[in-house]
């Protein structure tokens, strides 16, 4: 197995950093981002693309996509007017519906199976389409009952290194356990019980803080409850579509009259695009590469993009809310 920190696996990150790194441009579109202007500054196409691009690269890798593209917003200057807020967190969780379109068609043949189930041809179709809905409604009740507070307390620079750091060192702990408890996992994707499912969705219920990552807890969530690797990866990419489409509506139906009015709709579609896209090779990436290797790269990742947004907040560069 190929050493978290080679060269090799180093590699299989660069895209993501790319991107990041061609974001400069339209931070420097921005000097003053931290300080909010007397106008909401709207958002250019080259902005919406570079924000579908991370939404889609960051969505189902442990990375947490929300934390990604919140702080890409605030070094652009999206959303620092207080009068924008709302709006750019709603686009940074609406173009989501891009990835979520993507994993539906590479992952078409699972949900044809639940189909099936609820129709009374597949009982382990409708074995896995009962433990998703039951997976997916302690976040659902979280999300609508504390929908405001935790985009108030949450949705801010400070927290998300806070969340990124955290879920890092997490990764980390995991992968030393599973190292020493090989014996352990292995189930099958459609052989879960729903006391695991039910342990995965209480497990969602963390993600609700941006920057730790549904993907995250929902794949540790899988493996702790005897899932493989890859069947709680699978599971968590279903149980996203799930979640990503309700957050979607949600934040569609409150919020999409102020994102339209703020940017329009030219780069909603162009973010909806460019996080299908993304998504789609992604999801396929990250399938082959955990086939040889663990969750490791990502855990030092986090603590990296912790330590450097911690660094621009301190130099001013980034406000912390």
């Amino acid at each position: 197995m190929t050493h978290p920190l080679s060269p090799k696996t180093l590699r299989c990150l660069l895209p993501l950093l790319a991107v990041l790194l061609c974001a400069t441009p339209a931070w420097a579109e921005a000097p003053e981002a931290a300080v909010p202007e007397s106008a909401p500054r709207g958002m250019t196409l080259g902005q919406s693309l570079i924000l579908g691009v991370v939404e889609g690269i960051t969505e189902y890798l442990p990375v947490s996509s929300t934390g990604h593209l919140i702080v890409l917003q605030r070094l652009m200057g999206i959303g620092v007017h207080p009068d924008e807020k709302d709006a750019a967190d709603a686009y940074a969780i609406v173009i989501q519906a891009g990835a979520i379109f993507a994993v539906i068609g590479l992952y078409f043949g699972f949900f044809k199976r639940m189909l099936f189930g609820f129709l009374g041809k597949d009982p382990k179709g409708l074995r896995l389409a009962t433990n998703l809905i039951l997976a997916f409604l302690p976040a659902a009740f979280l999300g609508l009952t504390a929908h405001r507070l935790i985009k108030d307390a949450l949705f801010g620079v400070k927290p998300i290194a806070v969340a990124w750091f955290v879920g890092g060192v997490a990764i980390l702990a995991v992968g030393r356990w599973k190292r020493e408890h090989k014996d352990w996992g292995g189930e099958d994707l459609l052989d879960l019980r729903w006391s695991g499912a039910l342990i995965i969705g209480l497990m969602q219920c963390i993600a609700v803080w941006p920057g730790t990552s549904r993907s995250l807890v929902t794949i540790l969530g899988g493996i702790l409850v005897g899932l493989s690797l890859q069947s709680a990866v699978i599971f968590s990419f279903l149980l996203g579509a799930i979640t990503l489409c309700a957050s979607t509506a949600y934040d569609s139906l409150y919020h999409g009259q102020v994102m339209i009015e703020a940017f329009g709709w030219t780069p909603l579609l162009v973010g909806f695009g460019a996080a299908f896209v993304s998504a789609a090779v992604t999801v396929r990436w990250l399938i082959n590469y955990l086939k040889s290797h663990g969750l490791n790269l990502f855990g030092y990742y986090r603590i990296a993009i912790a330590l450097i947004t911690a660094g621009l907040i301190a130099a001013g560069i980034l406000d912390p809310n």
